[in-house]
């Protein structure tokens, strides 16, 4: 996984009451290792039972909710009570598949909301390919921060570790007890 390209852009030059807080633009890119081929990944990502198997947003089993439509033009959808302490947010996930070749690609918008606010919209390109122990997962996104916390770089810091999480429970579901490791780049 790189280091991440971050970008911020400024809003306009117009004076504004409440101005809004400047955009962040950055990327990174994740790669990992499975032992199982590159069609038994895929269907980690296109079949429901196996996806709400690894993909979850944080929070109660109680108050999760999820919805796949794995096609192009489809999407998916999750929500979430995430409650740390005496802090309560409400989370909430939709994205749109743009790109499908099954046991190849797959290309999607998401976006992410907390408690109403849209916080970041991303762009995410997986690619699967053959390797010699089996297959390769690479992991490309290209994120938006819309409303960061502070400067952004705890953000990003989060949006990449919730990232590795994510790939590890669908290794945990795809070839489980035989995962490979990440590959940083």
């Amino acid at each position: 996984m790189d280091a991440g390209h971050l970008t911020r852009v400024e809003s306009g030059d117009s004076p504004a009451a409440d101005p809004l807080p400047p955009v962040l633009h950055g990327t990174f890119s994740v790669d990992l290792d499975f032992t199982v081929t590159r069609a038994e990944v895929f269907r980690g990502f296109a079949e429901t039972s196996l996806r709400s198997r690894w993909f979850r947003l944080p929070g109660g089993s109680s108050t999760a909710e999820h919805a796949l439509d794995f096609r192009v033009g489809g999407g998916e959808s999750a929500r979430n009570v995430f409650v740390s302490g005496d802090i309560e947010q409400r989370l909430a996930y939709r994205s749109r598949f743009l790109d499908i070749v099954p046991d190849s690609r797959i290309v999607y918008a998401y976006e992410a909301e907390v408690d109403g606010s849209r916080r970041w919209i991303s762009l995410v390109t997986v690619e699967l390919a053959d390797d010699a122990a089996g297959s390769r997962l690479t992991w490309t996104e290209q994120f938006t921060w819309l409303v960061p916390s502070g400067d952004g770089s705890q953000d990003v810091a989060h949006l990449r570790g919730g990232t590795r999480l994510l790939l590890n429970g669908l290794s945990t579901v795809v070839n489980p007890g035989r995962h490979h490791g990440l590959v940083r780049r």
